[in-house]
């Protein structure tokens, strides 16, 4: 069998384009892979992907395979492939499997043929790489040195497992780097999240009740853009913290019942199941635009709107109106999966820049640990506190920026407990 399959290959060379713009705008994985290209510490070690195909993911696996790792790679949602990315991958010799608009069959096949040349190392968003070791795979489990895991949900999940002795090789927690989740899940998700929704409608956003989901970093960005836009911003929460929050930045705080009588666009950004139902389509305005951000494609229950539906049909990519049977339309957004990815393409390879310089680092840090014989005990990790400081002190030399230091009388003062008022 060939060792990738793409949707078409002769979109490599537009593929290969866009990939060296991204490049052009990720000096710190650029600065990671100078570094490492002559000496190669992933030499003999193969890495499974299973991640979005971006030209910002491709910039990720070109580092990888500079720094000598052999690479297999799958996509981690149906919709958010870009093919010709996976095509100019596929083209550079990369083992690539993914394509826009796969079914759920089609997904797994991909993620279990990135599975056939035995990785040591497994790279996740959202950790279906990682179940599918555990549930289908246990086999390779004895040889496996670690994982890293990119995205909220897929953490959270991992930790669920780890708690239950239910993980079997330890993992790092890329997502809880504060390079990662204060730069990617708010400003990349906020603004990733407003274009795919433009794109997708073309609507105006100033003046809209803008409805979202959840107020954790993904939810708080998407909230800070649209009242940046103009919108008239409406939080819904089960947190009583996150939801006192969201009121002191100014945002409207109601129950989700409340709120689908009166929003014109709702995004979901919770990573929990049924957050828009049934009983919330009845409620809604006529017109109202629904979509998701979270990673799965739960949080939005599309079998409650097809229920109720008396016809739909696709108005403009990626968006579906649905006339209700008491006349009303609502019109959803990408299917109900990651809006951001499906209908636009994804977060600015700005912020890609730090967190996949993330990704690189755990793995290599895996990697090392492996190397010097020192296993690490199965759990969930995150990366050192010093590492973040390290990447964000880079990405400020590359932005032409520069910051104060502590002096020694400083550093002394802060570490004198004995010191008084």
């Amino acid at each position: 069998m060939p060792k990738y399959k793409v949707k078409d290959l002769k979109l490599a060379e537009q593929g290969k384009r866009r990939i060296d713009w991204a490049e052009s705008r990720m000096p710190v994985l650029a600065a990671l892979r100078e570094k490492f290209k002559k000496t190669k510490p992933f030499k003999g070690y193969r890495i499974a992907g299973c991640l979005h195909v971006t030209k910002e993911t491709a910039v990720l696996v070109r580092t990888f395979v500079d720094a000598g790792a052999q690479v297999s790679w799958s996509g981690c949602n149906p919709l958010s492939t870009q093919d010709d990315v996976a095509a100019a991958l596929a083209k550079e010799g990369v083992s690539i499997y993914a394509w826009h608009g796969m079914n759920t069959k089609e997904f797994y096949w991909c993620i279990e043929r990135t599975l056939d040349f035995k990785p040591q190392l497994t790279l996740d968003d959202g950790a279906d790489l990682i179940f599918t070791v555990h549930n289908r795979y246990k086999n390779l489990i004895p040889t496996m040195i670690g994982g890293t895991e990119e995205t909220t949900t897929g953490v959270h999940r991992l930790r669920k497992m780890a708690e239950q002795g239910a993980l079997k090789y330890p993992v790092y927690a890329v997502n809880d780097s504060i390079t990662k989740w204060d730069f990617d899940n708010v400003y990349g998700t906020g603004q990733s999240t407003i274009d795919g929704i433009l794109r997708a409608t073309s609507v105006l956003i100033a003046g809209k009740n803008f409805v979202v989901a959840g107020y954790g970093h993904c939810g708080k960005g998407v909230a800070s853009r649209a009242k940046g836009l103009g919108a008239n911003t409406i939080i819904t929460e089960v947190k009583p913290t996150a939801a006192l929050e969201a009121t002191l930045e100014g945002h409207r705080v109601m129950k989700m019942d409340d709120a689908a009588k009166v929003g014109d666009i709702f995004v979901t950004a919770t990573g929990v199941k049924d957050v828009i139902v049934g009983r919330h389509f009845k409620f809604m305005k006529d017109g109202a635009i629904v979509c998701n951000t979270g990673h799965y494609d739960c949080e939005i229950n599309i079998k409650d709107l097809e229920a109720i539906k008396k016809r739909k049909r696709e108005l403009r990519k990626n968006n579906e109106e649905y006339t209700l049977k008491n006349g009303r339309k609502i019109f959803l957004l990408a299917k109900g999966r990651l809006v951001n990815l499906s209908a636009a393409e994804g977060h600015p390879s700005e912020v890609m820049d730090m967190s996949f310089s993330n990704q690189f680092n755990a793995q290599l840090k895996l990697v090392e640990s492996h190397k010097s014989g020192n296993k690490l005990p199965v759990d969930v990790y995150v990366l050192p506190e010093k590492m973040d400081q390290e990447i964000a002190g880079l990405k400020l030399r590359t932005m032409g920026l520069n910051i104060d230091k502590l002096t020694k009388e400083q550093e002394r003062y802060i570490n004198d407990f004995s010191e008084g008022t």
